[in-house]
C-alpha cells in the first residue's frame, strides 16, 4: 500500500455534452476542479465554488473524505462560460414566450415601456445558462480531479518514504559507530572512578578504621553502579527497535503520519539520553548527528498523511 504525501495539486476539466435540453446556440460551459493540499493534523476540507453549485456540497465532501483522511485541503470550482454567450442568440420559443409577457404586462400596465433589444438579450441569457453546468458534469470533473490529486500526492509520498529511509540508514551507521566505543568508555570512567575513590580515602584517613577488604567490596559495588548509569548500550537497542519499527511502517504503507511521528519523539528520547550520559567526546558527537538526523527525520514524517 503506497505512503501519501499531505502535499499535492491537481485539476481537471469536464466538458457536458448538450442533451437537447439546452439551445444548441447556447454554449455549454465546462466545469474545472481544482484540489490542493498542505500538511494539517487531521482534515480540514473547504471549498470555492459558485453559489449555483452549492447544492453538491455534500456529495462533494463525501467524494473527498472517502480517499482523503489528513490535509488542510481547498476544493475549487470554476464554470468556463464562453465568452460568446453573453450575447446569446435568440430562439423562437424564448422570443413567443417572452412576446407574450410583454402583451400580458403592457395590457394592465398600458404605461409600461416596450422591452429593448438588449433587455431581451439579457433575459434570454439568463434563461439558459444556468441550467448548462449540470450535477453529473461538476461531479465528473471532480472525480477526475479527485484521482489525479491522490496520484500527485502518492508521487510526493514514494519521495519522502526514500529520503526517510536515508535518515534511517544514517541513524544505524551512528549506532554501529557508538556501539564499540561504550565499553571502553565505561572501562575508562570505572578505573577513573576507582583512583578518585582510593584519593578520597587517604584524604579522609577512613583506611585506617575500615578493613581493606570492605573498602575494596565497598569500591567495587560503586563502581560497577556508576558503570551501569553511564552505559548506553540499552538506549541504542531501543533506538534500533524504533528505527525497525519505523521501516515496518514505512514498507506497510497507508495511514502512518501520526504513528511516525510518534517514534520521532522516542527516538529523539534515545539520543538525548545517549548525550546525557555519554562520558566520551566521541559518543558526545555522535548523539549530536543523531538528533539532526532525527529532526530532519521528523520535519518529513509531518508531511505525511
Amino acid at each position: 500500500m503506497p505512503v501519501y504525501s499531505m502535499t499535492g495539486y491537481a485539476s481537471a476539466t469536464a466538458q457536458p455534452s448538450n442533451s437537447g435540453e439546452t439551445p444548441s446556440s447556447v454554449a455549454a460551459p465546462a466545469v474545472t476542479v481544482e484540489a490542493r493540499s498542505v500538511n494539517g493534523r487531521f482534515l480540514d476540507l473547504s471549498f470555492r465554488m459558485p453559489d449555483e453549485l452549492r447544492s453538491l456540497e455534500p456529495a462533494l465532501r463525501d467524494l473527498v473524505t472517502a480517499q482523503v483522511k489528513r490535509g488542510k485541503m481547498e476544493l475549487r470550482i470554476n464554470i468556463q462560460r464562453d465568452t460568446d454567450s453573453s450575447w446569446p442568440n435568440p430562439q423562437p420559443d424564448q422570443l413567443n414566450r417572452l412576446s407574450r409577457l410583454e402583451s400580458q404586462v403592457q395590457s394592465w400596465l398600458p404605461k409600461a415601456q416596450g422591452l429593448s433589444v438588449q433587455e431581451a438579450l439579457n433575459w434570454c441569457k439568463t434563461g439558459t445558462v444556468g441550467a448548462s453546468a449540470g450535477d453529473e458534469t461538476v461531479l465528473e470533473a471532480a472525480r477526475a480531479c479527485i484521482k489525479g490529486f491522490l496520484e500527485a500526492r502518492e508521487r510526493e509520498g514514494a519521495k519522502l518514504v526514500t529520503m526517510l529511509k536515508q535518515r534511517v540508514a544514517t541513524l544505524r551507521d551512528l549506532a554501529t559507530q557508538a556501539e564499540p566505543l561504550i565499553p571502553a568508555a565505561v572501562q575508562r570512567q570505572r578505573e577513573r572512578f576507582l583512583e578518585r575513590w582510593q584519593e578520597a580515602l587517604s584524604a579522609t584517613g577512613a583506611a585506617q578504621t575500615i578493613s581493606e577488604q570492605t573498602l575494596q567490596e565497598r569500591a567495587v559495588n560503586e563502581a560497577a553502579a556508576y558503570a551501569l548509569r553511564i552505559d548506553v548500550a540499552e538506549e541504542l537497542t531501543r533506538l534500533r527497535a524504533h528505527l525497525d519499527e519505523v521501516e515496518r511502517l514505512l514498507k506497510k504503507g497507508g495511514e502512518v503520519g501520526k504513528r511516525l511521528d510518534f517514534l520521532m519523539q522516542e527516538l529523539h528520547r534515545e539520543a538525548n539520553t545517549l548525550g546525557s550520559k555519554a562520558v566520551a567526546l566521541e559518543l558526545t558527537n555522535i548523539s549530536v548527528e543523531m538528533k539532526v538526523a532525527i529532526e530532519q527525520l521528523r520535519e518529513q514524517v509531518q508531511n505525511l498523511e
